[in-house]
């Protein structure tokens, strides 16, 4: 690109100061142009360690970028992605899309009906070690089966906790998408949610029915006291059995790794992609699957859904403004 891309940020906590702040800044076909958040102090902050400006406001932010990353809460970028995609700018989106199917469905329909770039920010997919296992598998047929798991004490202690969104709904809207994206794609599209049940520290035990037979098995929860955290994936059939290995790549290289593919997806004008908006819509259909076994499966002794509902809006109260909240 003859330019660089100006990009603004919407938030200002731990995410957007680790990955997209210094991602952006350091990526040679993007630059950090603006943020916006809820405490000036921290938009002021990550913008002067970037020579960024400071938003006064969302719409501010919309008038001088061409793309938008959002480090929000789900139910936030549920409102202000579809105002984004509207105003022409292409989208670097955090997983889960929004609050609820609903609201993801609105981000998706925006995007596509804008014909912006959405990406959503699947770190591992970028990784390279992760390209060559899935190129692997999918060279391969005769897979049956498969397993995940994401076993580690990230929301015991740290930064995740002081975020409702993340202490509410745990594993499952955090690193969930990342687990069953990466089962998905190894073993095709997920159809159907066999089986799910949510017990103590926030541990998730799923089966997954895949389209072609497969099944697959995922184990995930964020507040068991595990260390080194266990994070592992494999799939099994006619050619045995074919685990991810290789050393897991830095998120900070994952994330120039996607800078790079948003890039050439804006330049190319090419909006497909593997990890695009779709994707992304693809997985809160299956989240929202999975809360509703979960459900399922203890309904008859329970006299209310235990996580108020399959399909319950997560985090925060929609109700306060925008501002109150990112």
């Amino acid at each position: 690109m003859e330019e660089a891309l100006r990009v603004g940020v919407v938030g200002a906590g731990p995410w957007a100061y680790r990955m997209h702040g210094p991602g952006l800044a350091a990526h040679e076909c993007t630059r950090l142009a603006a943020v916006w958040a809820r405490r000036p102090e921290a938009a002021r902050e990550l913008a002067q360690r970037h020579g960024a400006a400071v938003a006064p406001h969302f719409d501010a932010l919309l008038d001088s970028v061409d793309a938008v990353a959002f480090a929000v809460p789900p139910e936030v970028q549920a409102e202000l992605a579809p105002r984004a995609a509207r105003a022409g700018k292409h989208l670097i989106l955090e997983k889960p899309l929004a609050a609820d199917l609903s609201g993801a469905r609105e981000v998706a329909d925006a995007v596509l009906d804008a014909r912006v770039a959405g990406l959503v920010v699947l770190t591992r997919r970028y990784s390279p070690e992760v390209r060559q296992w899935l190129a692997g598998v999918r060279g391969a047929r005769g897979w049956r089966g498969g397993t995940g798991r994401w076993l580690a004490g990230g929301l015991l202690d740290g930064d995740h906790p002081v975020s409702p969104w993340r202490r509410v709904e745990g594993a499952l809207l955090d690193a969930g998408p990342h687990a069953i994206d990466l089962l998905d794609a190894a073993l095709g599209r997920i159809e159907r949610v066999h089986y799910a049940h949510h017990g103590d520290d926030d541990l998730w035990q799923v089966v997954f029915g895949h389209a072609g037979g497969a099944t697959s098995t995922l184990s995930l929860s964020l507040k068991l006291p595990v260390q080194p955290s266990v994070v592992d994936f494999a799939v099994y059939g006619e050619h045995g059995h074919a685990p991810l290995t290789g050393r897991r790549t830095a998120a900070r290289e994952c994330y120039a790794s996607l800078l790079d593919d948003f890039v050439a997806m804006i330049y190319h004008q090419d909006l497909e992609h593997p990890c695009d908006v779709r994707r992304g819509l693809h997985l809160q259909r299956v989240i929202t699957d999975v809360r509703a076994a979960a459900w399922r499966a203890t309904a008859p002794s329970a006299a209310a859904a235990p996580h108020g509902g399959p399909d319950r809006p997560l985090g925060r109260p929609v109700r306060r403004r925008v501002q109150e909240r990112c």
